[in-house]
């Protein structure tokens, strides 16, 4: 990886004759995919793809027909079908197929978006902030920020979204149709949507049937939606080109080392000593009842997921290569920025940034958070007292979370009907008021006002038992009743949110000008070195927002073993035992004859992928899906921080399983129709 995350960080052209890169739509390298692959990307193209593609809350899909039918993962909606599920009976284990647009639920909590346009704002975030530093610097950026989102979504009627790209070397404001009526169309099983579970996770070869169906609606109706991406159900061929057109979440490739150390040494150890005991009382919980075992199903998937994720992250900081390649490439843009004065030393400033990062680590989680107080019902608490308090008070002046551009979204998900468990809320806020007294010490000023006549059991025992905010109709009046209904309630949530509001902010106003407003400032600092010694030949880092990259069907080399790039139905049946996470589910079992063993099933693929690239289309170079992203292997974990083309891989789901499933499994004939197969 050593060398190309060199290359990546000096911009030199070793990069770009890899299959990497994680290109914005209007910087998308056309002329090196051209050269490469023979496939022509133009601004049709490119547009097409752009108004096809979709950004879920918490992952990628794409539109599949005009009439709003979205395809995306299963566990993209796998949320959705805990919210829909109830204590006896779960869709996640059922699976859901509707029989009629009338039979399609709602999805309570998730929305659709879809990237209209990109407007460059760099020059007036900069000249908001010019003469400025520190801490004032920050303000002022942050409030033009808002000002420009909110004039944005009142001149063109759009979601509006600013966008830091380049560590703060450019910003632009992101314009999105966005669909706020999103339904449930089609789910398989989990037995089949993940098929070997945890310990397939990240791996290959794969039998993952990692595939759901949603709609937009818009007035009560299916969305119309012209621009959307035909299927190509034969898949593609090894070797073709393939692009992926996505929303990766987050990398840090350009990220500094003191950054990268930071996370090593404190917030990847810390995390993982931390959700691994938890997995454990999951797991514990799950084994109480068959209830049980459906309530905590969902949240122990992604718990699950997330800490093979940080692991494998920590693994890469650890070794040598990584950092040592971040040193030299830091060392050759300070070598080239040497006779500039004014350039000053800008690792130095986040060096010690990281450093008062360090003290103040601990408590910013515990406190702002979600360390201490892990229950959903108290993040309702805090949403409502906090809404309550910023929106007395001017636009600019507010906490970003809460502008008038983000209260549509956060009143959706804050007042959407939801199941809360309360056997399910204890154990996590009890575990969460443990860790809290373990890491910050029983004489924090917090924890002994908490803590110091009760216990973390007790204390969360009664806090779930008393509180009303499960209720959504609870929950809106306090957001209809804005202050004074705060200061007048009395469910202890409530007041809980209201006791640790002050020192919850106080150590988010230290963090925000000791460490992020110095951060900043130097990464600004940093990111202009670059583009002017490199231009804009590198990409930026992963900001869940829309990039596009390319690559091809390919295998890899492990241990000395080539690994194919394709897989098929038949070794599914061959490895299931019958017993999680390797059970192929009754549905399937009973059209076994019925199925092609031969069809393909998953796809190995060059591309440059990372979370919230989940769900995305696996394009031809006619804009065809042939294949939907669903993971990566092992190896392309790392890839937050550096991108090896020699074993970094994404996996997809291949076409011809999801007809397979459709046809012969779940007589999904209206939605075949909908696809073009007749």
């Amino acid at each position: 990886m050593r060398l190309a995350m060199l290359a990546l960080l000096l911009g030199a052209s070793l990069a770009a004759s890899a299959d990497e890169g994680m290109w914005t739509f209007d910087n998308f390298p056309a002329a090196t995919v051209e050269a490469k692959y023979g496939a022509n990307i133009d601004s049709a193209w490119l547009d097409r793809a752009r108004r096809s593609t979709i950004r879920l809350s918490n992952c990628t899909a794409s539109f599949v027909s005009p009439e709003g039918l979205i395809l995306t993962n299963h566990h993209c909606v796998e949320a959705c079908l805990a919210n829909l599920s109830t204590r006896d009976m779960s869709l996640v284990q059922t699976g859901f197929v509707s029989r009629g647009r009338s039979d399609e639920p709602r999805c309570a909590t998730q929305v659709a978006d879809v990237l209209q346009s990109m407007e460059n704002v760099t020059g007036k975030v900069t000249q908001a902030i010019t003469g400025l530093d520190g801490p004032a610097a920050n303000d002022a950026r942050k409030e033009a920020l808002t000002r420009l989102e909110q004039a944005c979504e009142k001149n063109t009627g759009l979601k509006c979204e600013s966008v830091t790209l380049y560590q703060g070397g450019q910003y632009f404001l992101y314009r999105y149709k966005r669909y706020d009526d999103v339904r449930l169309v089609l789910a398989p099983e989990a037995d089949i949507a993940a098929f070997g579970g945890d310990p397939d996770n990240f791996q290959f070869p794969r039998w993952s049937l990692d595939f759901s169906m949603l709609r937009a609606y818009e007035k009560g109706k299916p969305a119309k939606t012209p621009d959307y991406f035909p299927i190509r159900f034969a898949g593609p061929e090894a070797g073709e080109p393939m692009f992926v057109s996505g929303h990766p979440g987050a990398t840090e490739r350009l990220d500094t080392r003191a950054e990268l150390e930071f996370q090593r040494d404190l917030v990847l150890p810390n995390w993982l000593l931390r959700y691994a005991e938890l997995r454990g009382r999951y797991i514990q919980f799950g084994k109480g009842s068959e209830a049980a075992a459906r309530i905590v199903e969902e949240p122990l998937n992604s718990l699950e997921n997330g800490i093979k994720v940080q692991r494998k992250l920590l693994d890469a900081l650890r070794g040598d290569s990584l950092l040592a390649a971040k040193s030299e490439a830091e060392q050759a843009l300070r070598a080239k920025m040497a006779g500039d004065t004014a350039f000053g030393d800008p690792w130095a400033d986040i060096t010690k940034a990281t450093t008062i990062e360090r003290s103040l680590y601990l408590p910013y989680l515990f406190l702002e958070g979600a360390g201490g107080f892990n229950s959903a019902s108290f993040r309702y608490a805090r949403t409502l007292v906090r809404a309550a308090a910023e929106r007395g008070k001017p636009n600019t002046e507010r906490l970003r979370e809460y502008t008038d551009t983000a209260l549509p979204r956060l009143a959706q998900r804050t007042l959407a009907t939801v199941p809360v468990y309360p056997e399910l809320e204890n154990l996590t806020l009890s575990f969460s008021l443990e860790r809290m007294r373990e890491w910050l010490g029983p004489d924090h000023p917090v924890v002994r006002l908490l803590l110091a006549k009760d216990s973390p059991d007790r204390l969360a025992a009664r806090l779930i038992a008393d509180t009303k905010l499960a209720d959504p109709a609870t929950r809106r009046q306090l957001w209809d009743g804005g202050a004074a209904a705060i200061a007048a309630s009395g469910d202890p949530m409530i007041r809980l949110a209201l006791a640790i509001d002050e020192p919850s902010r106080a150590v988010r106003k230290r963090y925000e000008d000791e460490v992020e407003a110095p951060i900043t400032t130097a990464s600004e600092k940093i990111a202009a070195a670059r583009f002017k010694v490199y231009g804009t030949n590198v990409y930026p880092d992963a900001t869940f927002t829309l990039r596009l990259n390319y690559g091809t069907v390919a295998g890899w080399n492990e241990d000395g073993r080539d690994i194919p790039p394709f897989t098929q139905l038949a070794t599914a049946f061959g490895r299931a035992t019958g017993s999680e996470p390797f059970r192929i589910p009754d549905s399937w079992l009973r059209v076994r004859d019925s199925l092609d063993m031969q069809t393909p099933f998953c796809i190995s693929t060059t591309n440059d992928i990372v979370g919230g690239n989940s769900g995305s289309p696996l394009i031809d170079a006619q804009g065809r899906i042939v294949g939907l992203l669903f993971d990566g292997n092992i190896h392309s974990i790392s890839g937050r921080y550096g991108f090896d083309v020699a074993q970094n891989r994404a996996i997809a789901v291949h076409p011809a399983i999801i007809r397979e499933a459709l046809q012969k499994v779940y007589h999904a004939d209206a939605v075949l129709r909908e696809l073009g197969v007749r």
